[in-house]
Protein backbone atom coordinates (compact mmCIF):
# COMPACT_ATOMS: atom_id res chain seq x y z
CA UNK A 1 0.00 0.00 0.00
CA UNK A 2 1.31 3.41 -0.95
CA UNK A 3 2.38 5.93 1.68
CA UNK A 4 -0.01 8.86 1.36
CA UNK A 5 0.93 12.56 1.23
CA UNK A 6 -0.79 15.71 0.11
CA UNK A 7 2.12 16.66 -2.16
CA UNK A 8 4.82 14.41 -3.61
CA UNK A 9 7.79 16.27 -5.12
CA UNK A 10 10.03 14.37 -7.51
CA UNK A 11 13.56 15.78 -7.42
CA UNK A 12 15.55 17.54 -4.72
CA UNK A 13 17.23 20.31 -6.68
CA UNK A 14 16.41 24.04 -6.33
CA UNK A 15 13.02 23.58 -8.03
CA UNK A 16 12.02 20.56 -5.98
CA UNK A 17 13.25 21.87 -2.63
CA UNK A 18 11.54 25.23 -3.16
CA UNK A 19 8.32 23.47 -4.18
CA UNK A 20 8.54 21.35 -1.04
CA UNK A 21 9.19 24.40 1.13
CA UNK A 22 6.14 26.25 -0.22
CA UNK A 23 3.92 23.18 -0.03
CA UNK A 24 4.90 22.43 3.58
CA UNK A 25 4.42 26.07 4.58
CA UNK A 26 0.90 25.81 3.13
CA UNK A 27 0.17 23.10 5.68
CA UNK A 28 0.40 20.11 3.34
CA UNK A 29 2.11 16.85 4.19
CA UNK A 30 4.98 16.86 1.72
CA UNK A 31 7.74 14.48 0.68
CA UNK A 32 10.67 15.16 -1.66
CA UNK A 33 12.18 12.21 -3.53
CA UNK A 34 15.82 12.65 -4.59
CA UNK A 35 18.21 9.98 -5.84
CA UNK A 36 21.43 11.91 -5.15
CA UNK A 37 22.65 14.83 -3.07
CA UNK A 38 20.06 17.45 -2.05
CA UNK A 39 20.55 20.38 -4.39
CA UNK A 40 20.78 18.39 -7.61
CA UNK A 41 23.27 19.40 -10.29
CA UNK A 42 24.03 22.69 -8.59
CA UNK A 43 26.08 20.78 -6.02
CA UNK A 44 28.77 20.22 -8.68
CA UNK A 45 29.38 23.98 -9.02
CA UNK A 46 32.30 25.25 -6.98
CA UNK A 47 30.97 28.81 -6.91
CA UNK A 48 27.52 30.22 -7.69
CA UNK A 49 27.86 33.97 -8.20
CA UNK A 50 24.43 34.87 -9.60
CA UNK A 51 22.08 33.70 -6.85
CA UNK A 52 20.69 36.67 -4.86
CA UNK A 53 21.72 37.10 -1.25
CA UNK A 54 25.35 35.97 -1.52
CA UNK A 55 27.45 38.98 -2.49
CA UNK A 56 30.66 36.92 -2.67
CA UNK A 57 28.99 33.87 -4.17
CA UNK A 58 28.28 30.53 -2.52
CA UNK A 59 29.39 26.99 -3.33
CA UNK A 60 26.78 24.86 -5.03
CA UNK A 61 27.10 22.22 -2.34
CA UNK A 62 26.46 24.76 0.42
CA UNK A 63 23.51 26.29 -1.43
CA UNK A 64 21.92 22.87 -1.88
CA UNK A 65 22.42 22.08 1.81
CA UNK A 66 20.93 25.43 2.85
CA UNK A 67 17.85 24.81 0.69
CA UNK A 68 17.46 21.29 2.01
CA UNK A 69 17.78 22.34 5.65
CA UNK A 70 15.23 25.11 5.17
CA UNK A 71 12.74 22.72 3.53
CA UNK A 72 13.13 20.16 6.31
CA UNK A 73 12.71 22.85 8.96
CA UNK A 74 9.39 23.75 7.32
CA UNK A 75 8.27 20.14 7.69
CA UNK A 76 9.29 18.54 4.40
CA UNK A 77 10.12 14.84 4.56
CA UNK A 78 12.89 13.71 2.22
CA UNK A 79 13.79 10.26 0.96
CA UNK A 80 16.68 9.04 -1.17
CA UNK A 81 15.29 6.95 -4.00
CA UNK A 82 15.00 6.88 -7.77
CA UNK A 83 11.64 7.54 -9.40
CA UNK A 84 10.72 4.65 -11.66
CA UNK A 85 7.11 5.30 -12.60
CA UNK A 86 4.05 7.53 -12.33
CA UNK A 87 0.41 6.44 -12.47
CA UNK A 88 -2.02 9.38 -12.72
CA UNK A 89 -5.25 9.32 -10.76
CA UNK A 90 -7.98 7.31 -12.45
CA UNK A 91 -10.76 9.71 -11.52
CA UNK A 92 -11.74 7.82 -8.37
CA UNK A 93 -13.01 9.48 -5.25
CA UNK A 94 -9.59 10.15 -3.69
CA UNK A 95 -7.99 11.62 -6.87
CA UNK A 96 -4.58 10.28 -5.87
CA UNK A 97 -1.60 9.97 -8.17
CA UNK A 98 0.78 7.08 -7.52
CA UNK A 99 4.56 7.40 -7.71
CA UNK A 100 6.75 4.32 -7.94
CA UNK A 101 10.31 4.56 -6.61
CA UNK A 102 13.23 2.21 -6.13
CA UNK A 103 12.43 2.13 -2.41
CA UNK A 104 8.70 2.60 -1.94
CA UNK A 105 5.33 3.46 -3.43
CA UNK A 106 3.95 6.92 -2.70
CA UNK A 107 0.68 8.64 -3.46
CA UNK A 108 -0.20 12.30 -3.52
CA UNK A 109 -3.16 14.54 -4.24
CA UNK A 110 -0.64 16.61 -6.20
CA UNK A 111 2.67 15.62 -7.78
CA UNK A 112 5.34 18.15 -8.71
CA UNK A 113 7.92 16.82 -11.15
CA UNK A 114 11.29 18.52 -10.69
CA UNK A 115 13.60 15.68 -11.72
CA UNK A 116 15.93 18.04 -13.57
CA UNK A 117 18.39 16.72 -16.11
CA UNK A 118 21.45 14.55 -16.41
CA UNK A 119 24.76 15.15 -18.12
CA UNK A 120 24.82 14.61 -21.89
CA UNK A 121 27.47 12.20 -23.12
CA UNK A 122 29.62 12.71 -26.22
CA UNK A 123 28.79 9.25 -27.52
CA UNK A 124 32.30 8.58 -28.82
CA UNK A 125 34.42 5.42 -28.61
CA UNK A 126 36.14 5.02 -25.28
CA UNK A 127 33.90 7.42 -23.35
CA UNK A 128 31.84 4.84 -21.51
CA UNK A 129 34.74 2.49 -20.89
CA UNK A 130 36.93 5.25 -19.44
CA UNK A 131 34.30 7.06 -17.37
CA UNK A 132 35.76 7.29 -13.88
CA UNK A 133 39.20 6.52 -15.28
CA UNK A 134 39.94 9.86 -16.87
CA UNK A 135 36.53 10.80 -18.26
CA UNK A 136 34.43 12.96 -15.94
CA UNK A 137 31.28 15.07 -16.02
CA UNK A 138 32.04 17.03 -12.84
CA UNK A 139 35.10 19.28 -12.65
CA UNK A 140 34.37 20.26 -9.06
CA UNK A 141 34.16 16.62 -8.00
CA UNK A 142 37.21 15.30 -9.83
CA UNK A 143 39.44 18.32 -10.44
CA UNK A 144 41.73 17.64 -7.46
CA UNK A 145 42.79 14.33 -9.04
CA UNK A 146 44.49 16.21 -11.88
CA UNK A 147 47.07 18.30 -10.09
CA UNK A 148 49.92 19.12 -12.45
CA UNK A 149 48.29 17.22 -15.34
CA UNK A 150 46.91 18.13 -18.75
CA UNK A 151 43.14 18.04 -19.17
CA UNK A 152 40.53 18.83 -21.79
CA UNK A 153 37.11 20.38 -21.34
CA UNK A 154 34.56 19.77 -24.11
CA UNK A 155 31.90 22.43 -24.69
CA UNK A 156 31.43 26.15 -25.10
CA UNK A 157 28.67 27.20 -22.72
CA UNK A 158 28.67 28.51 -19.16
CA UNK A 159 29.26 25.07 -17.66
CA UNK A 160 32.22 24.29 -19.90
CA UNK A 161 33.96 27.61 -19.25
CA UNK A 162 33.24 27.43 -15.52
CA UNK A 163 34.73 23.93 -15.48
CA UNK A 164 37.82 25.12 -17.36
CA UNK A 165 38.35 27.92 -14.85
CA UNK A 166 37.85 25.52 -11.95
CA UNK A 167 40.39 23.10 -13.35
CA UNK A 168 43.10 25.78 -13.60
CA UNK A 169 43.39 25.49 -9.81
CA UNK A 170 44.77 21.99 -10.26
CA UNK A 171 45.85 21.18 -13.81
CA UNK A 172 49.04 22.29 -15.51
CA UNK A 173 47.16 23.01 -18.73
CA UNK A 174 43.46 23.15 -19.66
CA UNK A 175 42.40 22.86 -23.30
CA UNK A 176 38.83 23.81 -24.15
CA UNK A 177 37.57 22.01 -27.26
CA UNK A 178 34.55 23.61 -28.94
CA UNK A 179 32.81 22.71 -32.18
CA UNK A 180 32.23 26.38 -33.05
CA UNK A 181 34.65 29.28 -33.48
CA UNK A 182 33.24 31.27 -30.57
CA UNK A 183 31.96 30.53 -27.09
CA UNK A 184 28.31 30.59 -26.01
CA UNK A 185 29.17 31.32 -22.37
CA UNK A 186 28.34 34.63 -20.69
CA UNK A 187 30.71 37.47 -21.47
CA UNK A 188 31.92 37.66 -17.88
CA UNK A 189 33.03 34.03 -17.97
CA UNK A 190 34.60 34.42 -21.40
CA UNK A 191 36.65 37.39 -20.21
CA UNK A 192 38.00 35.35 -17.29
CA UNK A 193 38.87 32.39 -19.49
CA UNK A 194 40.63 34.42 -22.18
CA UNK A 195 42.78 36.09 -19.56
CA UNK A 196 43.81 32.86 -17.86
CA UNK A 197 47.27 31.75 -19.06
CA UNK A 198 46.53 28.09 -18.31
CA UNK A 199 43.59 27.88 -20.71
CA UNK A 200 44.02 27.35 -24.44
CA UNK A 201 41.33 26.84 -27.06
CA UNK A 202 40.80 24.40 -29.91
CA UNK A 203 38.15 26.05 -32.08
CA UNK A 204 35.90 24.32 -34.62
CA UNK A 205 36.93 20.92 -33.30
CA UNK A 206 35.24 17.83 -31.91
CA UNK A 207 36.47 14.73 -30.13
CA UNK A 208 36.16 11.56 -32.20
CA UNK A 209 37.49 9.14 -29.64
CA UNK A 210 39.07 8.73 -26.22
CA UNK A 211 41.86 6.24 -25.67
CA UNK A 212 43.82 4.76 -22.80
CA UNK A 213 44.35 1.59 -20.81
CA UNK A 214 43.71 1.48 -17.93
CA UNK A 215 43.24 5.30 -17.84
CA UNK A 216 42.89 8.08 -20.40
CA UNK A 217 46.13 9.00 -22.14
CA UNK A 218 45.03 10.65 -25.39
CA UNK A 219 42.10 11.83 -27.48
CA UNK A 220 41.45 12.03 -31.21
CA UNK A 221 40.42 15.55 -32.21
CA UNK A 222 38.77 16.18 -35.59
CA UNK A 223 38.69 19.59 -37.27
CA UNK A 224 35.14 20.45 -38.29
CA UNK A 225 36.42 22.38 -41.30
CA UNK A 226 38.73 19.94 -43.08
CA UNK A 227 38.11 16.70 -41.21
CA UNK A 228 41.76 16.27 -40.27
CA UNK A 229 42.20 14.18 -37.13
CA UNK A 230 45.04 14.82 -34.70
CA UNK A 231 45.96 13.03 -31.53
CA UNK A 232 46.28 15.03 -28.30
CA UNK A 233 48.06 13.73 -25.21
CA UNK A 234 45.87 14.34 -22.14
CA UNK A 235 45.31 12.89 -18.69
CA UNK A 236 41.65 13.76 -18.30
CA UNK A 237 38.55 14.65 -20.31
CA UNK A 238 35.78 16.72 -18.75
CA UNK A 239 32.54 16.63 -20.74
CA UNK A 240 30.30 19.71 -20.51
CA UNK A 241 28.06 19.59 -23.58
CA UNK A 242 24.70 20.12 -21.96
CA UNK A 243 22.17 17.84 -20.40
CA UNK A 244 19.07 15.78 -21.12
CA UNK A 245 15.87 15.93 -19.05
CA UNK A 246 15.20 13.07 -16.64
CA UNK A 247 11.81 12.13 -18.04
CA UNK A 248 12.21 8.52 -19.20
CA UNK A 249 9.62 7.38 -16.67
CA UNK A 250 7.03 9.71 -18.23
CA UNK A 251 6.97 8.21 -21.73
CA UNK A 252 3.38 7.96 -22.88
CA UNK A 253 2.07 9.66 -19.74
CA UNK A 254 2.66 13.38 -20.32
CA UNK A 255 3.31 15.43 -23.47
CA UNK A 256 7.03 16.02 -23.94
CA UNK A 257 8.74 18.36 -26.40
CA UNK A 258 11.30 17.24 -28.97
CA UNK A 259 14.09 17.31 -26.38
CA UNK A 260 12.10 15.30 -23.83
CA UNK A 261 11.13 18.22 -21.57
CA UNK A 262 7.65 18.40 -20.02
CA UNK A 263 5.22 20.84 -21.61
CA UNK A 264 3.50 23.13 -19.09
CA UNK A 265 1.68 26.43 -19.01
CA UNK A 266 2.87 29.47 -17.05
CA UNK A 267 1.34 28.04 -13.86
CA UNK A 268 3.53 24.91 -14.18
CA UNK A 269 0.40 22.86 -14.90
CA UNK A 270 0.68 19.82 -17.18
CA UNK A 271 -2.16 18.35 -19.18
CA UNK A 272 -3.11 16.14 -16.21
CA UNK A 273 -4.88 17.85 -13.32
CA UNK A 274 -2.85 17.70 -10.14
CA UNK A 275 0.48 17.03 -11.87
CA UNK A 276 2.90 19.92 -12.24
CA UNK A 277 6.47 20.37 -13.48
CA UNK A 278 9.20 22.82 -12.51
CA UNK A 279 12.83 23.63 -13.23
CA UNK A 280 15.17 22.23 -15.87
CA UNK A 281 12.77 19.39 -16.68
CA UNK A 282 10.22 21.90 -17.98
CA UNK A 283 9.91 23.06 -21.59
CA UNK A 284 11.65 26.41 -22.24
CA UNK A 285 13.32 26.49 -18.83
CA UNK A 286 16.05 29.11 -18.49
CA UNK A 287 18.11 26.45 -16.66
CA UNK A 288 19.21 28.80 -13.90
CA UNK A 289 19.07 28.22 -10.15
CA UNK A 290 16.97 31.32 -9.59
CA UNK A 291 14.38 30.44 -12.25
CA UNK A 292 14.22 26.83 -11.05
CA UNK A 293 13.41 28.08 -7.56
CA UNK A 294 10.76 30.39 -9.02
CA UNK A 295 9.24 27.50 -10.96
CA UNK A 296 9.12 25.44 -7.78
CA UNK A 297 7.29 28.18 -5.89
CA UNK A 298 4.80 28.64 -8.74
CA UNK A 299 4.18 24.90 -8.97
CA UNK A 300 3.54 24.63 -5.22
CA UNK A 301 1.13 27.56 -5.27
CA UNK A 302 -0.70 26.00 -8.20
CA UNK A 303 -0.80 22.70 -6.31
CA UNK A 304 -2.31 24.49 -3.32
CA UNK A 305 -5.08 25.92 -5.47
CA UNK A 306 -5.70 22.51 -7.02
CA UNK A 307 -5.88 20.64 -3.70
CA UNK A 308 -8.14 23.32 -2.23
CA UNK A 309 -10.56 22.77 -5.10
CA UNK A 310 -10.95 19.05 -4.47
Amino acid sequence: MANEYDVVVLGGGPAGLTAGLYAARSGFSTIVVEKGFPGGQITSSSLVENYPGFKDGVSGMDLGMFMHAQAEKAGVETTMAEVTGLSPADGGKDNRHTVLTSEDELSGLAVIIATGSQYRALGVPGETELTGRGVSYCATCDGPFYRGKKVVVVGGGDTAVTDALELTHYAEEVTLVHRRNELRASQALQDKAFKDPKIRFLWSSVIDGIEGDPVVDNINVRSVGDGIITQLRVDGVFVAVGSVPSTDFLAGILPLDESGCIVTNELMETTIAGIFAAGDVRHNSARQVITAAGDGATAALSARRYISSL
